[in-house]
Formats: C-alpha cells, structure tokens, sequence
C-alpha cells in the first residue's frame, strides 16, 4: 500500500511477515502515538542514519495498540488512528512503515524469536533505533541489551535514543494525554510540535445543527476514545484550499442523547458547501468550556450561539 499526499513523497506501508520491502532498512519501533516531539527526534536520527548507509528510513509499529490487547480495561486513549499516525509519519519524511498486527499470539514471540523472525527476516534491519528504555518479546523479557547482543550477532547494528525533554518534562504520548485531558491546549502543542487535531470523514449526522441555525460536518471518529472533550475554538483543514475557523463540540451531546457515544461535530463560519464524504482535520486551537447539559434545545441554541462568539474571539488572538 502506497500512502500519497501531492505534496509529499510515497510512503511504502507493509503488513505481514513477508512484506515486499524497498530493501534493507534503518529502522526505529515504537507505537508513536501522537508523533510528538520524542518520536519526531527518533525519526531524524532514523533518516539521517539511513541517508549516510544507502538503507530505507523504515518505522516497525502495532496495531492495534498492544495494551488494547493484553490489558484493554487500561488501555490508552488513543491521540491518533492509524491513518492520521501514517500521515504524520509521512510528513516527518520516513521512507516506509511495517504495520505488525499486534495480539496475544505475537505478544508470546520470545525475544529472540521477535530479531530473527521479524527484525532480521522480515524488515531486513541493518540498523535499529529504540528508546533507552525499549522492552520487547515474551512478558517484555527483552531489553536494549538483549536486543544489542541478539541483533549484534546477525551483523545488527543498534543504538538508543536519549528521553527527549522539553521545560524540565519528559516528552512522552502519556503527557500529552494528560494535558489534552484537562484542556491544556497550549501544553498539548508544546509536546507536539503542532497544534492537537483530529481527521475523519464527514459522515451523516442527525442534522439538529441545521435545524438550530448552526451546519455541522459531523467528523467519524476512528479512536478508541476521544483524548479530549469539550467545545473548542477549531481551524479545520480540507473544506475548502485554505483553512477555515469554526467551533467544535466534542462529547456525548448530553442534551440530545442519553448515553450517547462520542461525536465530533465542527461548524465553520461563514461556510454553507456541502462536505459530506470530505476527509477533514480538526485543529484544536482553545478550549471554551466543557460539555453541558441544556432544559430544552432553545437554551442549547442560545448557547452556541455565545460558543461562536467566544471561538471568534479566541482565533482572533491566535
């Protein structure tokens, strides 16, 4: 699979363990949820290694996310799908990704057993790149030393990444979890390098956002669960060719339903085309406030209505 954007270069996408590689790899692995500054460092170091030794900048990650597997009632919310965490690897100029579907049966692979099958036969590593920190195989008995000496013996060369930190913090996708928790936007994009967003097809919705005066695109969520929620002063990418500014809600709508699964909805301002089918990027820019609970749909149009001023106000300073 080749994941193309017009302004950027292919980036080759494998699965299984015998992929059609672009040759012998430098490689890095990790989940690199969110791509955040850590995972933008790893990637650097990857391609530079790659460019000087004639070798393919490849990224080995899981899917689905392996604590989703072995512990699902404390899995991670999820920053990005695999789509948006394809684009931004494709962005940060990797040449090739190897998807490893993750489940229990792989999870049982003793470490040795994840080099030789894996790293060596499969990815054709020449080069690998983990985090100083990096467990790997059955009942994550392998380490960094492990993988030095396993790796060494196939003529492997392997190196670890220094913890990045930024302001005194270690850069982790744990920390920018917790700031988009409790709406530290401005943190949440300090960890990144770039304002949190979230991509989706615009899909059919119940149309109440028309019929209070206020379109929606109502974006498909692909996450396990949202790592934020509120109503959210938003710019949204591919509506039309420049960004447009609107107001986002994302939540349960306790007003409009009971138990309701988490929605995306973005009203642009000042915009009436027709986007469904439209593949959209929701930039969070400034929480307003948190999800409410309205008497009637009178004062929730009421409301959104000072949603849109506030946004307004909010972009205006960005």
């Amino acid at each position: 699979m080749l994941l193309t954007r017009p302004d950027r270069p292919k980036l080759l996408v494998t699965r299984g363990l015998t992929p059609r590689l672009p040759g012998p790899v430098a490689v890095t692995i990790g989940n690199f949820d969110g791509v955040h500054l850590g995972h933008q460092a790893m990637l650097a170091r990857v391609i530079a290694v790659a460019r000087e030794r004639a070798l393919a900048a490849s990224v080995l990650t899981f899917e689905p996310h392996p604590r989703e597997v072995l512990t699902p009632a404390s899995a991670p919310t999820r920053l990005t799908s695999l789509r948006e965490k394809l684009e931004l690897l494709a962005a940060h100029g990797v040449d090739h990704v190897h998807i490893q579907r993750f489940s229990r049966a792989f999870a049982a692979l003793s470490p040795d057993a994840f080099v030789e099958r894996v790293l060596d036969r499969a990815l054709q590593a020449r080069w690998i790149l983990v985090g100083e920190d990096f467990r790997f195989g059955a009942k994550r008995a392998g380490d960094f030393a492990f993988l030095a000496a396993a790796a060494g013996k196939r003529g492997i060369a392997v190196d670890a990444m220094p913890t990045v930190v930024h302001d005194g913090a270690r850069v982790s996708s744990s920390a920018v979890r917790e700031a988009l928790a409790r709406g530290d936007l401005s943190r949440a994009r300090e960890l990144l390098g770039r304002p949190y967003s979230i991509s989706g097809r615009v899909v059919q919705g119940d149309r109440l956002g028309r019929a209070l005066g206020f379109a929606t695109a109502n974006v498909q969520l692909k996450h396990n669960r949202p790592p934020l929620s509120g109503i959210f002063a938003v710019q949204v990418h591919g509506a039309a060719d420049e960004p447009r500014s609107g107001v986002a809600s994302l939540g349960v709508r306790p007003t409009v339903k009971e138990r309701g699964a988490p929605t995306l909805e973005a009203h642009l301002f000042d915009f009436a085309a027709d986007l469904y089918g439209r593949h959209l990027r929701v930039e969070f820019l400034a929480k307003i406030r948190d999800e409410a609970r309205y008497p009637d749909l009178e004062a929730l149009k009421a409301q959104i209505a000072r949603d849109c001023d506030a946004a307004r106000a909010l972009l205006a300073e960005h």
